[in-house]
């Protein structure tokens, strides 16, 4: 198919019977780990870090290495081994580290709104102890309907059955629930407080995260039919998935794998891939996210269909994929008589 589109795809279906991955920013979210480990080379080497970051993404670290620092390009790519995994720890290490201090933060937020809820509730205690009511009943009918006949559900929103004395017609529930919701201090509420920890920090985000819809689509594949391609080496690629809690696929063709002939854009990782599942390029579909990745896909063979997860669609646009989408909560799989697997586009 010659078709490039220049926006995203709103409905298609087509059959294939294998599915191959690119790893970071169409499965994985670790660019900014990535940029800064890249970054890092930059500064070393005193190029422009934006301009490195660029020429860098979506190729194999060997590659770039060689590319900028001319006195690497005389090694063999045996001897090339340990400069590509010092560099890929240093990946895992910014993810790590980040990771950590969202730990830490989480930990002591958590900590100090807990410790702040259990104030107010000492407080509230107190003030009802020495008025003789609770200040929250006291639009209830003789303060009849006790704490422990209300119940409160993840939203906050308070259920329960009354107690044994009648409630007045007029009472306020709505304002007894909302001032109850405002001390629901379980566990799932207190996740939800937490969940964006650097929501006000400048700091950027390098962790290495699953992104949108890949759990759904890859629990739905069959065992033996999906594969990853990815410009990563082995050290990187394998610790990238088991941070995002991925489990690598039996065919995980890495760019320090000793059968390829070249890296992405050149299409042998895809092909290489496809070979090991035993399934025809021409029947296999490629999902990726950088410029050299998708043509590296288009020039397989393979149906392509780029996502729009770390590049904007105008810089993808014209790298020849098939489809775009803007992320793989638009692409469901469904697995169809014969083996064939049906994917189903829905960007609407």
């Amino acid at each position: 198919m010659s078709f490039s589109p220049t926006h995203p795809v709103e409905h298609a279906e087509f059959d294939v019977e294998g599915v191959l991955f690119d790893m970071d920013g169409t499965l994985v979210d670790s660019i900014k780990a990535v940029e800064a480990a890249w970054g890092a080379v930059a500064k070393e080497i005193g190029q422009d870090p934006e301009e490195v970051i660029a020429a860098t993404h979506g190729r194999r670290a060997i590659d770039n290495l060689r590319d900028l620092k001319p006195k690497l390009r005389r090694l063999t790519n045996e001897q090339m081994e340990p400069h590509v995994e010092e560099f890929e720890k240093k990946i895992l290490k910014e993810a790590d580290e980040f990771g950590e201090k969202v730990r830490v933060r989480r930990a002591s937020e958590s900590s100090s709104r807990r410790n702040s809820a259990s104030s107010s509730r000492r407080n509230s205690r107190r003030g009802s102890s020495s008025s003789g009511r609770n200040p929250l009943l006291s639009g209830l009918a003789g303060g009849q309907f006790g704490m422990s006949s209300i119940s409160t559900d993840q939203s906050g929103q308070a259920s329960g059955t009354a107690s044994p004395k009648p409630i007045d017609d007029e009472t306020n529930l709505d304002s007894v629930n909302q001032k109850l919701a405002g001390l629901n201090t379980n566990d799932d509420r207190m996740a939800q407080l937490d969940a964006d920890p650097f929501e006000d920090s400048d700091e950027e985000d390098s962790a290495v995260r699953i992104l949108p819809g890949v759990r759904r689509l890859i629990d739905s594949l069959p065992t033996g039919r999906w594969a990853v391609a990815t410009s990563g080496a082995k050290t990187y690629c394998h610790g990238a998935l088991a941070r995002a809690g991925i489990k690598r696929p039996k065919v995980t063709i890495t760019a320090d794998d000793p059968r390829l002939t070249a890296g992405k854009p050149d299409p042998a990782p895809f092909l290489l891939a496809a070979k090991e599942l035993g399934i025809p390029i021409e029947k296999c579909v490629v999902f990726e996210d950088s410029p050299s990745g998708i043509k590296a896909g288009v020039a397989s063979g393979a149906r392509t269909i780029a996502i729009c997860t770390s590049h904007p669609v105008e810089k993808i646009n014209s790298q020849g994929a098939h489809y775009i989408v803007p992320s793989l909560d638009c692409v469901h799989v469904k697995r169809m008589p014969g083996g064939r697997l049906r994917v189903v586009i829905d960007g609407t």
